[in-house]
């Protein structure tokens, strides 16, 4: 039997959960879904500039773990953008934190709460 996830630290509430590409009629076009822990690794290493390691700690994995899910949420993002397919942002196992309205554990869109343990307190 595998290992359980470790649930991934979420420093925000993402606005929107679909991107589509106007040459494409919705829903008949393909989907990419990118996972709530996949946007937060975009996040923190594109737009933010953090570095892997900085980055690793503020969603509480290892660096190697942070480095395969920026990886693999730069791939899918690409294969949307080339393909034109829309973008989903659903799923993971994520626990989010404040001063970001969150702090209990959740899986996919779903909201926990209690108090949360971590960087953005």
């Amino acid at each position: 039997m595998p290992r359980p996830q470790k649930p991934r630290w979420i420093g925000f509430d993402p606005p929107n959960i679909m991107f589509i590409p106007r040459a494409v009629p919705f829903p008949v076009g393909a989907q990419t879904l990118l996972t709530v822990d996949e946007l937060e690794a975009l996040r923190l290493a594109d737009v933010k500039g953090m570095s892997q390691e900085g980055a690793a700690a503020k969603m509480n994995v290892s660096r190697a773990t942070f480095g395969r899910i920026v990886a693999q949420a730069r791939k899918k993002v690409a294969d949307a953008l080339i393909h034109g397919k829309s973008i989903g942002i659903q799923g993971g196992a994520v626990r989010y934190h404040p001063p970001y309205g969150r702090g209990g554990w959740a899986h996919g869109r779903g909201r926990g709460r209690g108090g949360g343990q971590g960087p953005w307190q």
